[in-house]
């Protein structure tokens, strides 16, 4: 700065600071440095402000059982319709910030933090998944409801069945005959699911507890917690036979039949990899 200062004389501070390669805004700052910024002079208290007391008055009005969980324009206006007026909206809302209670006042349902499931089996019959989906019936609207119980070691099906409906009554049948068929010794066996209305079911939940079997469940609104099920589920339904709709039960049943049978079989010869 002082060389642009000896060269200004002689030639125009332009010139000067292109040939020392110096912006002509940085010398002009230099020149005319910036004033020590004064502190913020402290807003004077308004002569129509409320004291203390009266600020705590409107506060213990907020507490009060009636208006502990309402917004403080509901407030205003009930007191209004009472004939009673306090402050106005914003100062209700600077008082209550004051105490760092802006926020949602209402009791909110806390949701806890679920665990992911960990589905672990180092042999067959330890651990089962099991879900339900839909087949497309003869007619719009017209559905089959498939459901199909998988152990996860091997990948093969101990139980299916299809049915007109879903229903928690026809989950516990099968669940229970497949349990049976199995030879399942009480607290042997962790069945997992998602968290549809069978799988969430009393009648469900009854049943496993009565035939010591630990339940697990999916996360809520986590649709890869149930992976194998979701993937046997999609190789169903990527055959090559699989008809955009049934034409019927019997249709259903046999194609079912026949899909099941080919996976059996594909997974003890070992042709189909897991």
């Amino acid at each position: 700065m002082k060389a642009i200062e000896k060269l200004s004389p002689q030639v125009s501070t332009a010139m000067a600071c292109r040939g020392l390669g110096v912006a002509r805004a940085t010398l002009y700052r230099h020149r005319k440095p910036k004033s020590p910024v004064a502190a913020p002079t402290p807003r004077p208290k308004p002569p129509r402000s409320l004291s203390d007391q009266e600020r705590q008055q409107v506060l213990d009005v907020l507490h009060s059982e009636p208006f502990a969980d309402r917004a403080p324009a509901e407030v205003y206006a009930t007191l209004l319709d009472q004939g009673q007026y306090l402050c106005s909206i914003r100062t209700m809302y600077r008082v209550l910030d004051e105490h760092q209670e802006v926020r949602e006042r209402r009791d909110q349902l806390r949701h806890p933090d679920y665990p992911k499931p960990q589905l672990v089996a180092t042999g067959p019959n330890q651990v089962w998944t099991w879900d339900i989906t839909k087949l497309l019936g003869p007619a719009k609207w017209t559905y089959f409801y498939l459901y199909v119980i998988l152990d996860i070691f091997s990948r093969y099906v101990v139980g299916w069945m299809l049915a007109h409906r879903e229903s928690d009554r026809l989950a516990e049948r099968l669940i229970r005959e497949t349990v049976v068929k199995e030879g399942i010794a009480r607290d042997q066996l962790t069945i997992h699911s998602d968290r549809g209305p069978s799988m969430r079911s009393q009648t469900v939940a009854q049943l496993l507890a009565t035939l010591g079997i630990t339940k697990s469940h999916s996360r809520p609104h986590v649709s890869n917690d149930n992976p194998f099920s979701e993937s046997q589920f999609k190789t169903l339904k990527y055959q090559p036979e699989f008809p955009d709709r049934f034409d019927g039960f019997e249709h259903g049943l046999d194609f079912c039949g026949k899909f099941f049978q080919w996976h059996t079989t594909s997974i003890t010869t070992g042709a189909w990899g897991c």
